[in-house]
């Protein structure tokens, strides 16, 4: 006798006790992860800081960090780890109503690399998010996806992003990023 399955929607998710860990589902199937790092989460807030001092110069958009509600089906809905919206969605303040996002980033974690480098990314491609940034701390670099592509572009140094709209790019240098607090 096999196992049920059971096909995750985004009001199930959403309907879940809060018991620490991330909850998310893509296409019905249900992603846990455990909180993450000390590390991952200086990450995230170093790469939210730089895109907020980046956004308020060029006001196209808003980032935000996890948790979040983003969801575009029934069967998907997403918490990225960063992720920037067009200014007047981020005025809304209501997750439901931020379903364009101009960036997404995820840092990689063990518990999170195979959702995050595979299931999500496949989602955001999907969905026509111009630029994923997949950032893997341990080998010190950035993957960048984009709708279109089968391999990501690497960037070693320095990551670039230029959204339309925007005057200039924002340049993140990857030492800065990745060094010891």
């Amino acid at each position: 006798m096999g196992m049920a399955v059971t096909y995750y929607t985004a009001d199930m998710v959403r309907a879940l006790p809060s018991d620490g860990q991330r909850n998310e589902v893509v296409h019905g199937e249900l992603l846990v992860t455990p909180a993450p790092s000390a590390w991952h989460q200086e990450i995230v807030a170093r790469i939210c800081a730089r895109l907020g001092a980046y956004l308020r110069e060029q006001t196209i958009g808003h980032a935000f960090m996890a948790p979040a509600d983003i969801s575009w089906t029934d069967d998907s809905l997403v918490q990225p780890d960063v992720f920037v919206v067009p200014l007047p969605d981020a005025r809304t303040l209501d997750w439901a109503r931020m379903r364009t996002l101009l960036l997404a980033v995820e840092v990689l974690s063990p518990s999170s690399a195979r959702a995050d480098r595979f299931t999500k990314r496949r989602l955001y491609q999907e969905v026509g998010v111009p630029t994923y940034w997949l950032v893997d701390p341990e080998r010190r670099c950035v993957e960048v996806w984009t709708p279109a592509v089968t391999f990501p572009t690497v960037a070693w140094d320095t990551v670039a992003w230029q959204p339309a709209g925007a005057q200039v790019p924002l340049r993140l240098e990857l030492g800065e990023l990745f060094q010891p607090i």
